[in-house]
């Protein structure tokens, strides 16, 4: 008889989870503490520029934003889980319903918002933008194709670079249908940024650089751009022109985060945000909050902790060990620096309004959850590496 010593005990379901030399464990705890620490701050902005115009119930957005973010969550926590060569096997499937969920918007059950026909509504009040699953779908995708290099070189098969620029060519083309310009030019540097990365040639570079910018020309002669589209534009070469008109987002914005000077004016009480002066505070414009109520030293921290994640997410590209992890990594650093410099940047003059949400700050549903699983899988490359040195 087999003493009841000597028969191993099964863990628990919460033990393998956060259990010692279980994944949870191994999840870069930095990056997880400094996006934490955006979402905390992220949830009191919200709350502060919503709190005058949510009458009927006050803290009804930040509700919704707390429940957004614990799906975010749950979705990060899943993703990690993934081992990545299953990552690289369902790409193409990730990929193909992100398609699909595109092409959905532009028939007759997209839903038009703000200008932008870029919504499927879902009932209940939640609506879910497939442009934002896209940036993830398309990160896996250009990883998987550009992860094999060619015989004897350390560069992209010309037959895989070929697929890779059609993938993504076809994902902005049904983001521009909508049109959603801002999601258009994150897919663009994502793009760019994994070809560059994957060691394409110079020449290659140079093509896909003209071939944007013939993009960009032939948008702009045939008239795809909305005319609000058009005046932003207008407003960031000359904001002054008009600042009643097109240039009054950008003048408000520039007089919130002024106005805050190096300490702030204290959560809850910032003129500008209070007034409701700057339109869309809690989404495209939520940097203005933190200028205004927290200072200078508060827009000034929420930089940093954004140079953190950026900054793991660039140490873990560094360190992997296969092609297609480092790629993913990489992309999804591009995505994330490009997203946030637009945004901070066109709260402060030096960049055009392209109606882009501060990532883990900002309000938002599709973009959280987007953010949340980009985030899912700079760990599970994490994860992979430390199981790997282990």
């Amino acid at each position: 008889m087999i003493p009841a010593s000597a028969v191993p005990r099964r863990r628990s379901l919460a033990s393998r989870a956060v259990g010692e030399g279980s994944a949870m464990r191994r999840m870069d705890g930095v990056l997880l503490m400094a996006v934490g620490a955006l979402c905390v701050l992220g949830t009191l902005l919200v709350w502060s520029s919503t709190r005058t115009w949510m009458s009927v119930e006050p803290t009804g957005l930040v509700k919704k934003h707390v429940l957004n973010l614990g799906i975010g969550a749950v979705l990060l926590s899943a993703v990690a889980m993934v081992e990545p060569h299953r990552l690289r096997a369902y790409a193409p499937v990730v990929y193909l319903i992100a398609m699909l969920a595109l092409i959905l918007v532009v028939t007759p059950v997209g839903t038009t918002v703000n200008g932008s026909h870029s919504w499927i509504m879902l009932g209940g009040g939640f609506a879910m933008q497939p442009s934002e699953l896209a940036k993830p779908a398309l990160v896996l995708l250009l990883g998987m194709l550009l992860a094999e290099p060619a015989e004897g070189t350390d560069r992209p098969r010309t037959l895989d670079l070929l697929l890779a620029l059609a993938a993504s060519g076809l994902t902005m083309a049904l983001v521009m249908l909508q049109p959603d310009l801002g999601t258009t030019m994150v897919l663009s540097v994502i793009t760019g940024g994994v070809l560059i990365f994957a060691g394409v040639r110079k020449r290659w570079i140079g093509v896909v650089a003209g071939a944007a910018v013939l993009g960009a020309g032939l948008v702009w002669s045939f008239g795809l751009l909305q005319p609000y589209q058009v005046a932003r534009f207008t407003a960031f070469l000359n904001p002054a022109s008009d600042p009643r008109g097109v240039g009054y987002n950008s003048t408000q914005a520039l007089i919130a985060i002024g106005s805050g000077e190096v300490f702030g004016k204290g959560l809850f009480h910032g003129g500008q945000t209070t007034g409701r002066f700057v339109p869309e505070q809690h989404t495209d414009f939520i940097f203005t909050v933190a200028g205004e109520e927290f200072g200078f030293l508060g827009a000034l921290t929420v930089i940093a902790l954004l140079g953190v994640v950026l900054l793991r997410g660039l140490r873990i590209a560094r360190y992997c060990e296969d092609r297609f992890s480092a790629l993913v990594a990489s992309g999804i650093v591009c995505w994330f620096a490009f997203q946030m410099f637009i945004n901070v940047g066109m709260t402060i003059g030096i960049m055009p309004i392209t109606g882009l949400p501060l990532p883990f700050v900002s309000y938002g549903g599709t973009a959280t959850f987007a953010n949340m699983i980009g985030i899912g899988l700079l760990q599970a490359i994490h994860i992979k590496e430390r199981s790997f040195a282990g």
